[in-house]
């Protein structure tokens, strides 16, 4: 590589690191794997030690990431809470092993897991906490005490009253509370998060403390920062008098002196890493002797005295069995693989989406081939490719639909191909299971299991059938008792009152959700006038582009559409959008929602907002009066603060309602 293509390749990078770095820190959110993340870094650092001049300020390298949100206060470390340098062999612990036993005498090593949650500072005076904060970029961080104390691990008041001691800690959401949220959010129709870390950090970063509480977290201090009134000259000495002041320390460390006793202890906290009841990403190596850490110094960035071992992803081989064509409610079709089942990250898998027939070539795959598996960030099943061939060629996905035999289509557009066939039995199924759903007409009690039902006993073939269901035929069916069908029926019947909003998202037209099925009520007042709308008409609507006008117009062109329509009026659907406005106190000021609220939805906030005249926006600009931020808020807060832009809180707002 040239010096041209290196520094092209080190700016793609820092901007590629910094981007997922943003995610990760800051919004508590990510789009890669650590491990992804980890070859990205080390790809950058190997060609920052081979071409230094092109070593950018702003690499990752040269700094720890995160930073401090501006909703908290700011809080200045008096000691750096540096981060480690990473390995990924045990050829790389070694060395680690072999250059610190040629730098000082006989040193010894403290092995501890590395647990997976969001590090933190808690520093007491005369005894007291004092002080609770984030990591922040290392130097700064945020002020969060009151979410701490709601962390029943950490002692408010510890057991000796030294005039000072900081020590350093990571919190972390068990598992199994970390399960109970996501069911909770899913249940309220929330974003769910993806991993009990982001939970944590997203939990810890609360304005309320009641909602921090709620969610359980724990914490395991694993060193002391600094101290007075104490003198400790070794690590294993400072967890075990941790212990004796009421801190819950780092389990399962140990002190040993050789390599193959330290790769000993990583291979046995590997081998119980998904049996914990918490999230473990890899293994700390820390010399011991404080004095011999002094002699081996640091760098600008990383001590010298530890590394940090991370867990490679598991991975696993197995033969693919079949790969199934689902089939959405747009009439996607979604080849899906069917493998003979793997334990990976604690579960049993034995199916990974494969997206597309491109993905499919790509990955050179074909039933029968023995296939590698793993879980992308623990979580989600990923198939990685072919290994070893078996079947013939590469899968090819069928001419026609697997349900209703239609030939399949494909535009330039996506990778997708659909099942145009609206009359398609899988479309069908999938639109009314849409159509019922909390988001849009909010038939409770109308599962996928009744939608089953229903259409195989021929009661229906579209939304429009619902609404003529009656008593008489319900109690035909097995299992279906008086009150479950008077209390369905009574659900139907009340969505035919539903806002306009509910009903168009409901209709399933690709490209709008319910946003923007809330915008074009918003500008047209009623669905015979969204029908008659243009293309242009459409598209002038702030937050619309052109492929969404398109998608609306050509909806609502379609035969069958007009047909729906004219059906589901027939049967008193409610086609009317009423603003419900209270007063205009909002009037002219547009507010932008970012992050989740501590009690509202954003769906709710967003209603109020409009209640009170007000306008709710997707984007920041210069025309933004205020940004309503909650948890995991992302790139609207910082846009917002480069702008000026004033920020408030649920609390806030809420007082601006009363």
């Amino acid at each position: 590589m040239n010096e041209q293509e290196a520094k092209k390749r080190i700016d793609e990078l820092v901007k590629l690191l910094n981007y997922h770095s943003q995610l990760y820190y800051v919004e508590d959110r990510n789009e890669i794997t650590d491990y992804e993340y980890d070859m990205l870094q080390q790809e950058l650092k190997g060609l920052e030690e081979q071409f230094p001049q092109f070593i950018r300020r702003d690499s990752p390298t040269q700094r720890v990431g995160g930073k401090a949100i501006s909703i908290f206060e700011k809080v200045t470390h008096r000691v750096q809470m540096g981060s480690l340098q990473d390995v990924f062999s045990f050829e790389q612990v070694r060395s680690f092993i072999e250059t610190v036993q040629q730098a000082v005498d006989k040193p010894q090593f403290v092995v501890e897991p590395k647990i997976d949650g969001l590090s933190v500072s808690l520093e007491y005076h005369n005894g007291e906490l004092a002080i609770g904060s984030t990591r922040g970029d290392g130097f700064v961080g945020e002020d969060v005490t009151s979410n701490l104390k709601t962390v029943k691990s950490i002692p408010i008041k510890i057991n000796e009253e030294l005039p000072l001691i900081e020590v350093r800690g990571e919190t972390y959401m068990p598992r199994n509370v970390f399960l109970k949220l996501v069911k909770e959010q899913e249940d309220n129709d929330e974003q769910p998060f993806k991993n009990p870390r982001n939970a944590a950090a997203g939990s810890l970063r609360q304005k309320d403390p009641k909602i921090a509480a709620k969610r359980k977290l724990d914490i395991f201090v694993f060193n002391v920062q600094q101290i007075e009134g104490k003198e400790l000259t070794s690590h294993k000495e400072s967890l075990d008098y941790l212990k004796t002041l009421g801190f819950k320390t780092i389990p399962d460390y140990k002190r040993v002196s050789t390599a193959d006793e330290v790769i000993g202890c990583i291979k046995a906290i590997g081998e119980k890493r998904f049996d914990l009841p918490f999230d473990i990403d890899g293994v700390v190596i820390k010399v011991d002797d404080f004095r011999q850490r002094e002699i081996l110094g640091a760098t600008a960035k990383v001590p010298k005295w530890a590394v940090a071992y991370k867990f490679p992803p598991e991975e696993k081989t197995s033969k693919l069995l079949d790969i199934e064509l689902n089939v959405g409610r747009t009439g996607a079709i979604t080849p899906v693989a069917v493998f003979e089942p793997v334990f990976l990250a604690g579960t049993s898998v034995s199916r990974a989406t494969l997206h597309n027939q491109d993905f499919i070539r790509e990955k050179n795959i074909s039933v029968g081939d023995i296939i590698k598996v793993r879980k992308a960030g623990d979580i989600i099943p990923e198939v990685l490719g072919s290994v070893e061939k078996h079947g013939n060629g590469v899968f090819t996905l069928p001419e026609c639909c697997p349900v209703c035999g239609t030939k399949l289509v494909k535009s330039e557009e996506e990778a997708a191909v659909r099942c145009p066939n609206v009359e398609c039995p899988a479309q069908i199924f999938r639109s009314i299971v849409h159509f019922a759903s909390k988001g849009a007409m909010n038939i409770d009690g109308l599962g996928p299991q009744i939608v089953h039902t229903l259409l195989d006993n021929k009661l229906i073939t579209s939304v429009a059938d619902l609404y003529t269901l009656s008593e008489n035929k319900l109690l035909q069916l097995d299992n279906f008792k008086e009150k479950s069908v008077n209390n369905l029926l009574s659900a139907i019947e009340k969505s035919k009152s539903n806002s306009l909003d509910r009903l168009v998202f409901g209709l399933g037209i690709r490209n709008i959700g319910q946003a923007s099925a809330k915008l074009l009520c918003d500008k047209f007042g009623d669905l015979d006038n969204i029908m008659n709308a243009s293309a242009e008409q459409i598209s002038e609507i702030d937050g619309f582009g052109g492929v969404m006008a398109q998608s609306v117009y050509n909806a609502f062109h379609e035969e069958h559409m007009i047909e729906l329509i004219q059906r589901l009026k027939e049967c008193g659907i409610n086609t009317k959008y009423e603003k419900i406005q209270i007063d205009d106190r909002f009037a002219g000021k547009t507010f932008v929602l970012t992050g989740t609220l501590p009690t509202l939805k954003r769906s709710e906030a967003k209603a109020l907002i409009e209640k009170y005249g007000g306008k709710a926006s997707g984007s920041v600009s210069k025309k933004t009066d205020y940004v309503l931020a909650g948890e995991e808020a992302g790139s609207k807060l910082d846009k917002a603060q480069q702008l000026g832009i004033e920020i408030i809180t649920e609390e806030q707002f809420k007082d601006m309602i009363k």
